[in-house]
């Protein structure tokens, strides 16, 4: 009875250490990213690097994503007779919800994984405790980077992919549903205005740092070989997914609360 209870102990214990010790080292890094001085080096060489691995990956999910979700839009507003307002429904969903869901599926997929991979390899290396053996505190080295290259290149795929979601839907628009491209651009700020965008920027630049942040612990608490790190990849992806798909709904019916229609 008393392995019992230890056993149950220990199962219960384990995700609230490891919540515990996530949640220790983001406050870490939030104090780090105010100390000097920042490493511009490291941060644009992992912006760059997310950017390589994340641009094809976007072009390829918000291209077909945009064709359904703006197709599908105008077909019911043809059925409705309102065809005209074809602009407006492209603007609301490319800025609301497709940039930041694009974004969500490619941070999370993309640069949460190879940032993880990356550190998870260093960490099985022992590189980040010959760090500390050194004198130099891994957080303000390598995590502060990664989580602010991780924020930066998320804001700019949301831009990429909500330029994409209202070029897509003016290409069907105009030329297979036979909108008229003046009532297209007239009405894409129907119900699309600056709140709406920058509910979308605030959505995306928390999903960079959540996505960072759930990568960098991932990477640095790799315990054993080389599987642990595929294991941690594993890991990186389903969690930051679900962190980041509450982010969306808990941004979203802040702004739907406050009258923004996001």
């Amino acid at each position: 009875m008393t392995s019992l209870i230890d056993t149950s102990r220990r199962t219960i214990e384990a995700p609230l250490r490891a919540v515990g010790s996530f949640f220790a080292m983001c406050l870490d890094t939030f104090r780090a990213m105010g100390r000097r001085p920042l490493q511009w080096g490291e941060f644009f060489l992992q912006a760059w690097f997310l950017v390589r691995v994340a641009l094809i990956p976007t072009l390829l999910v918000a291209i077909p994503f945009t064709v359904l979700v703006i197709f599908t839009l105008n077909i019911l507003l043809v059925e409705f007779g309102a065809a005209d307002l074809s602009g407006a429904g492209a603007g609301l969903g490319s800025v609301t919800q497709i940039g930041p869901l694009v974004t969500v599926l490619i941070v999370a997929g993309a640069g949460a994984t190879a940032i993880c991979a990356d550190l998870g390899a260093r960490t099985i290396r022992e590189e980040i405790d010959a760090m500390k053996v050194l004198g130099i505190d891994p957080i303000h080295r390598l995590v502060v980077p990664r989580v602010l290259a991780s924020t930066v290149v998320a804001l700019l795929l949301n831009g990429l992919v909500i330029s994409i979601g209202l070029v897509g839907g003016f290409f069907f628009s105009v030329y297979f549903q036979n909108v008229t491209p003046g009532a297209y651009v007239s009405s894409l700020t129907f119900v699309t205005g600056l709140p709406e965008v920058v509910i979308s920027m605030v959505k995306a630049g928390l999903f960079g740092i959540l996505a960072g942040l759930v990568a960098c612990y991932r990477g640095l608490t790799v315990k054993g070989g080389p599987k642990s790190v595929g294991d941690a990849v594993n890991e990186t992806v389903v969690y930051a997914f679900m962190a980041l798909f509450a982010v969306n709904v808990v941004v979203t019916a802040i702004g739907v609360k406050f009258g923004t229609g996001s």
